[in-house]
Protein backbone atom coordinates (compact mmCIF):
# COMPACT_ATOMS: atom_id res chain seq x y z
CA UNK A 1 0.00 0.00 0.00
CA UNK A 2 2.78 2.43 0.04
CA UNK A 3 4.69 1.97 -2.80
CA UNK A 4 2.22 4.23 -4.87
CA UNK A 5 3.27 6.92 -2.30
CA UNK A 6 7.00 6.20 -2.21
CA UNK A 7 7.44 6.33 -6.55
CA UNK A 8 5.38 9.86 -5.86
CA UNK A 9 8.22 10.87 -3.35
CA UNK A 10 11.03 9.15 -5.28
CA UNK A 11 9.96 10.61 -8.64
CA UNK A 12 8.87 14.32 -7.85
CA UNK A 13 11.01 15.03 -5.09
CA UNK A 14 13.88 13.51 -4.90
CA UNK A 15 15.06 12.95 -8.69
CA UNK A 16 14.30 16.49 -8.91
CA UNK A 17 17.32 17.16 -6.97
CA UNK A 18 19.63 16.08 -8.69
CA UNK A 19 18.82 19.03 -10.72
CA UNK A 20 20.27 21.10 -8.15
CA UNK A 21 23.95 20.69 -9.67
CA UNK A 22 22.96 23.41 -12.22
CA UNK A 23 23.43 26.03 -9.40
CA UNK A 24 26.94 25.78 -9.56
CA UNK A 25 26.97 25.94 -13.41
CA UNK A 26 26.15 28.70 -16.24
CA UNK A 27 23.78 26.21 -17.19
CA UNK A 28 23.05 25.93 -21.37
CA UNK A 29 20.20 24.37 -22.15
CA UNK A 30 21.60 22.69 -25.64
CA UNK A 31 24.98 21.55 -23.66
CA UNK A 32 23.01 20.03 -20.57
CA UNK A 33 24.21 19.22 -17.22
CA UNK A 34 27.58 16.99 -18.31
CA UNK A 35 29.23 19.75 -20.67
CA UNK A 36 27.82 23.12 -18.87
CA UNK A 37 30.52 25.02 -17.78
CA UNK A 38 31.28 24.78 -13.77
CA UNK A 39 31.27 28.25 -11.94
CA UNK A 40 31.07 26.92 -8.13
CA UNK A 41 29.22 29.53 -5.77
CA UNK A 42 29.25 32.72 -8.28
CA UNK A 43 25.68 32.44 -8.44
CA UNK A 44 25.07 32.78 -4.56
CA UNK A 45 27.82 35.74 -4.65
CA UNK A 46 25.32 37.37 -7.29
CA UNK A 47 22.27 36.99 -5.11
CA UNK A 48 24.20 38.03 -1.73
CA UNK A 49 25.33 41.38 -3.95
CA UNK A 50 22.09 41.92 -5.19
CA UNK A 51 20.73 45.47 -4.43
CA UNK A 52 17.60 44.38 -3.09
CA UNK A 53 18.97 41.14 -1.39
CA UNK A 54 17.93 41.90 1.99
CA UNK A 55 14.91 44.03 1.10
CA UNK A 56 13.46 40.58 -0.38
CA UNK A 57 15.39 38.34 2.53
CA UNK A 58 12.67 40.92 5.01
CA UNK A 59 9.76 40.65 2.90
CA UNK A 60 10.09 36.89 2.66
CA UNK A 61 10.59 36.49 6.76
CA UNK A 62 7.70 38.81 7.39
CA UNK A 63 5.29 37.03 5.34
CA UNK A 64 6.76 33.66 7.08
CA UNK A 65 6.26 34.69 9.93
CA UNK A 66 2.71 36.62 10.26
CA UNK A 67 1.23 33.63 8.23
CA UNK A 68 2.79 31.35 10.87
CA UNK A 69 1.32 33.69 13.56
CA UNK A 70 -1.72 34.16 12.52
CA UNK A 71 -2.71 31.76 10.18
CA UNK A 72 -1.07 28.76 11.91
CA UNK A 73 -3.61 28.78 14.93
CA UNK A 74 -6.73 29.50 12.97
CA UNK A 75 -7.52 25.78 11.64
CA UNK A 76 -6.76 24.93 15.31
CA UNK A 77 -9.34 27.11 16.90
CA UNK A 78 -11.84 26.69 14.30
CA UNK A 79 -11.30 23.06 14.90
CA UNK A 80 -11.73 22.95 18.62
CA UNK A 81 -14.63 25.30 17.87
CA UNK A 82 -16.39 22.87 15.53
CA UNK A 83 -16.09 19.87 17.86
CA UNK A 84 -17.65 21.59 20.51
CA UNK A 85 -20.72 22.71 18.05
CA UNK A 86 -23.27 19.72 19.31
CA UNK A 87 -26.12 20.39 16.93
CA UNK A 88 -24.95 17.99 14.21
CA UNK A 89 -27.86 19.36 11.72
CA UNK A 90 -25.36 22.35 11.28
CA UNK A 91 -22.15 20.74 12.29
CA UNK A 92 -21.81 18.81 8.92
CA UNK A 93 -23.00 21.86 6.42
CA UNK A 94 -20.53 24.41 8.42
CA UNK A 95 -17.85 21.80 7.78
CA UNK A 96 -18.36 21.49 3.63
CA UNK A 97 -18.76 25.38 3.35
CA UNK A 98 -15.71 25.95 5.09
CA UNK A 99 -13.54 23.32 2.87
CA UNK A 100 -15.40 25.10 -0.29
CA UNK A 101 -12.88 27.77 -0.82
CA UNK A 102 -9.85 25.44 -0.72
CA UNK A 103 -11.39 24.08 -3.58
CA UNK A 104 -11.37 27.28 -5.76
CA UNK A 105 -8.28 28.36 -8.00
CA UNK A 106 -6.59 31.52 -7.00
CA UNK A 107 -7.58 32.91 -10.28
CA UNK A 108 -10.95 32.87 -8.85
CA UNK A 109 -10.32 33.89 -5.66
CA UNK A 110 -8.03 36.73 -6.72
CA UNK A 111 -11.14 38.09 -9.13
CA UNK A 112 -13.58 37.99 -6.55
CA UNK A 113 -11.21 39.49 -3.94
CA UNK A 114 -9.94 42.19 -6.01
CA UNK A 115 -13.58 43.36 -6.93
CA UNK A 116 -14.71 43.47 -3.60
CA UNK A 117 -11.58 45.63 -1.92
CA UNK A 118 -11.55 47.67 -4.87
CA UNK A 119 -12.45 51.64 -4.54
CA UNK A 120 -15.82 51.08 -5.68
CA UNK A 121 -16.50 47.63 -4.64
CA UNK A 122 -17.82 46.41 -1.50
CA UNK A 123 -16.11 46.40 1.34
CA UNK A 124 -15.04 50.27 0.52
CA UNK A 125 -18.85 50.88 0.44
CA UNK A 126 -19.49 49.26 3.03
CA UNK A 127 -17.23 51.25 5.03
CA UNK A 128 -18.17 54.34 3.38
CA UNK A 129 -21.46 54.04 5.07
CA UNK A 130 -19.40 54.42 8.24
CA UNK A 131 -17.52 57.21 7.57
CA UNK A 132 -14.47 55.52 6.92
CA UNK A 133 -12.03 54.82 3.87
CA UNK A 134 -11.77 54.77 0.90
CA UNK A 135 -8.88 52.18 1.23
CA UNK A 136 -6.70 50.86 -1.29
CA UNK A 137 -6.34 47.79 0.27
CA UNK A 138 -4.16 45.99 -2.62
CA UNK A 139 -2.58 48.89 -3.52
CA UNK A 140 -1.15 49.93 0.07
CA UNK A 141 1.81 48.92 1.47
CA UNK A 142 0.76 49.12 4.63
CA UNK A 143 -2.29 47.19 4.19
CA UNK A 144 -1.07 44.51 1.26
CA UNK A 145 0.36 41.91 3.72
CA UNK A 146 -2.48 41.81 5.83
CA UNK A 147 -4.86 41.50 2.97
CA UNK A 148 -3.26 38.74 1.46
CA UNK A 149 -3.06 36.77 4.82
CA UNK A 150 -6.19 37.38 5.50
CA UNK A 151 -7.66 35.76 2.17
CA UNK A 152 -4.57 33.14 1.98
CA UNK A 153 -6.79 32.34 5.97
CA UNK A 154 -9.71 32.49 4.70
CA UNK A 155 -9.42 30.13 1.79
CA UNK A 156 -7.13 27.35 3.94
CA UNK A 157 -8.76 27.35 7.45
CA UNK A 158 -11.61 24.76 6.30
CA UNK A 159 -9.13 22.55 4.82
CA UNK A 160 -6.96 22.96 7.33
CA UNK A 161 -8.84 21.58 10.10
CA UNK A 162 -9.38 18.17 8.94
CA UNK A 163 -5.79 17.21 10.51
CA UNK A 164 -7.31 18.66 13.98
CA UNK A 165 -10.65 16.50 13.27
CA UNK A 166 -8.99 13.54 12.85
CA UNK A 167 -6.76 13.76 16.01
CA UNK A 168 -10.22 15.34 18.07
CA UNK A 169 -12.05 12.04 17.27
CA UNK A 170 -8.98 10.02 18.61
CA UNK A 171 -9.43 11.23 21.90
CA UNK A 172 -11.25 9.20 24.80
CA UNK A 173 -14.16 10.09 25.82
CA UNK A 174 -13.99 9.20 29.19
CA UNK A 175 -11.85 11.52 29.81
CA UNK A 176 -14.41 14.35 29.21
CA UNK A 177 -16.75 12.48 31.02
CA UNK A 178 -14.63 11.90 34.28
CA UNK A 179 -13.68 16.19 33.82
CA UNK A 180 -17.48 16.62 34.25
CA UNK A 181 -18.06 14.38 36.97
CA UNK A 182 -14.99 16.47 38.84
CA UNK A 183 -16.69 19.86 37.68
CA UNK A 184 -14.43 21.18 34.78
CA UNK A 185 -15.68 23.38 32.70
CA UNK A 186 -15.60 23.57 28.83
CA UNK A 187 -12.90 25.85 28.78
CA UNK A 188 -10.90 23.86 31.64
CA UNK A 189 -11.61 19.96 29.49
CA UNK A 190 -10.83 21.93 26.37
CA UNK A 191 -7.38 23.84 28.37
CA UNK A 192 -6.14 20.39 30.02
CA UNK A 193 -7.20 17.62 27.43
CA UNK A 194 -8.22 19.00 24.27
CA UNK A 195 -5.64 20.53 23.73
CA UNK A 196 -2.47 18.51 25.45
CA UNK A 197 -3.95 15.93 23.38
CA UNK A 198 -3.57 17.57 19.98
CA UNK A 199 -0.09 18.71 20.87
CA UNK A 200 1.81 15.63 18.48
CA UNK A 201 -0.31 16.86 15.36
CA UNK A 202 1.05 20.59 16.46
CA UNK A 203 4.31 20.35 16.88
CA UNK A 204 4.29 18.08 13.50
CA UNK A 205 2.95 21.12 11.67
CA UNK A 206 3.84 24.03 12.80
CA UNK A 207 7.33 22.03 11.96
CA UNK A 208 6.46 21.54 8.53
CA UNK A 209 5.13 25.29 8.29
CA UNK A 210 8.95 26.67 9.92
CA UNK A 211 10.96 24.66 7.62
CA UNK A 212 8.70 26.36 4.77
CA UNK A 213 9.23 30.01 6.37
CA UNK A 214 10.81 31.07 3.35
CA UNK A 215 8.11 30.25 0.62
CA UNK A 216 5.51 32.55 -0.31
CA UNK A 217 1.98 30.76 -2.06
CA UNK A 218 3.20 31.82 -5.90
CA UNK A 219 -0.21 31.69 -7.44
CA UNK A 220 -1.53 33.96 -4.65
CA UNK A 221 1.33 36.63 -4.59
CA UNK A 222 0.99 36.74 -8.93
CA UNK A 223 -2.44 37.32 -8.40
CA UNK A 224 -2.42 40.04 -6.26
CA UNK A 225 1.34 41.48 -6.50
CA UNK A 226 1.47 44.91 -8.44
CA UNK A 227 4.12 47.41 -8.98
CA UNK A 228 2.92 50.19 -5.79
CA UNK A 229 3.12 47.40 -3.44
CA UNK A 230 6.37 45.49 -5.01
CA UNK A 231 8.54 47.20 -1.84
CA UNK A 232 6.70 45.12 0.43
CA UNK A 233 5.38 42.29 -1.79
CA UNK A 234 8.33 40.88 -3.22
CA UNK A 235 9.52 37.60 -2.55
CA UNK A 236 11.90 35.25 -3.35
CA UNK A 237 9.35 32.76 -5.09
CA UNK A 238 8.27 36.33 -7.32
CA UNK A 239 12.02 36.92 -8.07
CA UNK A 240 12.85 33.47 -8.99
CA UNK A 241 9.78 33.76 -11.18
CA UNK A 242 11.19 36.84 -13.09
CA UNK A 243 14.60 35.83 -13.31
CA UNK A 244 13.97 32.42 -13.52
CA UNK A 245 11.33 32.03 -16.62
CA UNK A 246 10.67 35.17 -17.72
CA UNK A 247 14.95 36.20 -18.08
CA UNK A 248 15.78 32.35 -18.43
CA UNK A 249 18.69 32.42 -15.63
CA UNK A 250 18.09 28.94 -14.74
CA UNK A 251 21.28 28.02 -12.25
CA UNK A 252 20.37 31.68 -10.90
CA UNK A 253 17.09 30.76 -9.92
CA UNK A 254 18.46 27.39 -8.81
CA UNK A 255 20.63 28.90 -6.85
CA UNK A 256 18.44 31.30 -4.56
CA UNK A 257 16.02 27.89 -4.72
CA UNK A 258 18.92 26.33 -3.18
CA UNK A 259 19.79 28.82 -0.50
CA UNK A 260 16.05 28.57 0.51
CA UNK A 261 16.21 25.30 1.56
CA UNK A 262 19.04 25.43 3.36
CA UNK A 263 17.58 28.31 5.10
CA UNK A 264 14.29 25.86 5.42
CA UNK A 265 16.64 23.03 6.82
CA UNK A 266 18.12 24.63 9.48
CA UNK A 267 15.23 26.56 10.94
CA UNK A 268 13.23 22.99 10.84
CA UNK A 269 16.12 21.45 13.30
CA UNK A 270 16.62 24.33 15.21
CA UNK A 271 12.94 24.54 16.09
CA UNK A 272 12.76 20.56 15.98
CA UNK A 273 15.69 20.40 18.99
CA UNK A 274 14.03 23.44 20.66
CA UNK A 275 10.61 21.52 20.38
CA UNK A 276 12.14 17.87 21.36
CA UNK A 277 13.24 19.96 24.71
CA UNK A 278 10.58 22.01 25.73
CA UNK A 279 7.59 19.46 24.97
CA UNK A 280 9.05 16.10 24.26
CA UNK A 281 7.72 16.53 20.88
CA UNK A 282 9.55 16.26 17.17
CA UNK A 283 9.68 14.77 14.25
CA UNK A 284 12.81 12.89 14.24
Amino acid sequence: MAIPGLLYFFTFKYIPLVGNIIAFQNYNLFQGFMHSKWVGLDHFLTLFRYDDFWIIMRNSLKLGLYSILFGFPAPLILAILLNELRAMWLKRPLQTMLYLPHFLSWVIVGGIFSNLLDAKGWMNQLLHHFGLGPFDFLGNSTTFLGTIISISIWKEIGWGTIIYLAALAGINPSLYEAATVDGASRIRQIWSITLPSLMPAIIVLLLLRVGNLLDANIEQMLMFLNPLVRDVGEVFDTYIYRVGLLDSQYSYSTAIGVFKSVIGLILLALVNTLSKKTTGESVY
